[in-house]
């Protein structure tokens, strides 16, 4: 099993930059990590992805150009640059294993809780 602690949330002002770090232990080679978003009273949303042998990365259309997703595998660790943030960016951000290339994500972190300001 696999766990996974996020970090790196807080209050910023629209336009500002955050870097979100997810840490996973445990059973740590996976075909892929990523990102989701809950904001209240909304489901939760994929945000973006990164496979962990080549690297390949997707993203949700609110998010490109705008987010930008990477990996160390020597730390068993993603990351999620976020810049020009806006006020509809403000959710708790979860990160996610996917095991195999056709199986879901999950487990999920705790998450971290994201809020931009107007």
């Amino acid at each position: 099993q696999v766990q996974l602690v996020e970090s790196g949330g807080g209050l910023v002002q629209a336009g500002d930059s955050l870097r979100l770090s997810c840490a996973a232990s445990g059973r740590t080679f996976t075909h892929a990590m990523g990102w989701f978003r809950q904001a209240p009273g909304k489901e939760r949303e994929f945000v973006a992805s990164i496979t962990q042998t080549f690297g390949t990365t997707y993203y949700a259309d609110s998010v490109k150009g705008r987010f930008t997703i990477s990996r160390d595998n020597a730390k068993a660790t993603i990351y999620l640059q976020m810049n020009s943030l806006k006020p509809e960016d403000t959710a708790v951000y979860y990160c996610a294993v996917k095991a195999t290339r056709t199986s879901s994500f999950g487990p999920w972190g705790q998450g971290t809780q994201v809020t931009v300001s107007s």
